[in-house]
């Protein structure tokens, strides 16, 4: 058994690219219920009503669509040090940014299939104002009822064309742990789900059958309920959000999903998520086969197809 890392405390950020950045903003407040922190001349800067920093989504003008970078959060000042000395060694480090509105300085990386991460520790923490302030000490912002009313980040979803690879790297990076896995007919991993914490997962790579490289799959917030979920459909319906699949539970994870595209094209989950933790220090990855991926989800619901073939910025499928 390898020792655990925990030199990378969680998933700090994401980076989402849009060429229509209006009405991307609009849906992730008015809809989707995040709230902005901030503004730059390019960027956005939101977050759910509990993320405890400054912005947990980085809405970014763009004449493409997809992610720009993942942000994740270090332990310490001491551990962002060791991992930048384990990225250093790997090849694959970009160098130091002087970070943005929300954290402080940054170390920028790629992984094999193009996609752009930084670790920080120094970070910008939310002050709710005086209209949003919560009576509870313990949570970041009142509850505010808008939309979808998302509580925080929970993960990610990159698309790979060498999943295998991935995990190689994501497990040297970051110390990240495997929790689950599709192991495919032909040898090839279809998709890894990891984790830095107790969490079930933070991020997930699953096959790119474009065959192109760098892309984007989707972000998920969490709610508190199923309920919330279910009442998450209502509002994109009613506001005309093109709902791709769900509500339903996936066998993988068993996280109660939703998925809808943004006004960009960029697909975006509300889930029902965090009931399940790996407490287990010595967790034995769990393997899933072709065949019963081919089942579909966790009550029989069929993977909609555009769930492997679309993705940000699109390409042309190959067949």
């Amino acid at each position: 058994m390898t020792e655990p890392c925990f030199d990378v405390a969680h998933l700090g950020h994401v980076e989402l690219l849009t060429d229509r950045f209006e009405e991307s903003l609009d849906f992730f407040v008015r809809i989707y219920g995040l709230t902005e922190s901030g503004r730059d001349a390019n960027s956005a800067y939101l977050r759910g009503w509990d993320d405890y920093e400054y912005h947990s989504l980085k809405l970014t003008r763009s004449a493409a669509t997809g992610v720009g970078h993942v942000g994740y959060r270090a332990s310490s000042p001491e551990a962002l040090v060791r991992r930048v000395a384990v990225i250093e060694a790997m090849g694959c480090g970009i160098g130091w940014t002087e970070g943005d509105d929300g954290h402080g300085p940054a170390y920028r990386f790629k992984d094999p299939d193009g996609h752009v991460f930084e670790l920080y520790y120094e970070t910008r923490r939310y002050v709710a104002p005086p209209e949003e302030r919560p009576a509870l000490k313990n949570v970041a912002q009142r509850f505010h009822g808008r939309g979808a009313a998302v509580r925080r980040i929970d993960h990610l979803n990159l698309l790979a064309r060498d999943v295998r690879a991935i995990r190689d790297f994501m497990t040297r990076a970051l110390g990240s742990r495997v929790t689950e896995q599709i192991l495919l007919d032909n040898g090839r991993l279809g998709g890894c789900w990891f984790t830095v914490n107790n969490k079930t997962y933070d991020i997930a790579f699953t096959e790119d059958h474009s065959g192109a490289s760098g892309r984007f799959h989707h972000v998920t917030y969490a709610v508190d309920s199923r309920e919330a979920v279910l009442r998450a459909a209502d509002i994109f319906l009613d506001a005309g959000v093109f709902i791709e699949t769900g509500p339903h539970k996936h066998a993988i994870q068993g996280t109660f999903f939703l998925y809808v595209y943004e006004p960009a094209g960029n697909r975006i989950e509300v889930a029902n998520a965090g009931a399940r933790l790996i407490l287990q220090p010595d967790w034995e990855t769990v393997t899933w086969t072709e065949a019963e991926r081919k089942k579909g989800q966790a009550w029989g619901l069929k993977t909609i197809e555009s769930f492997h073939t679309h993705g940000t910025p699109p390409v042309a499928v190959k067949h």
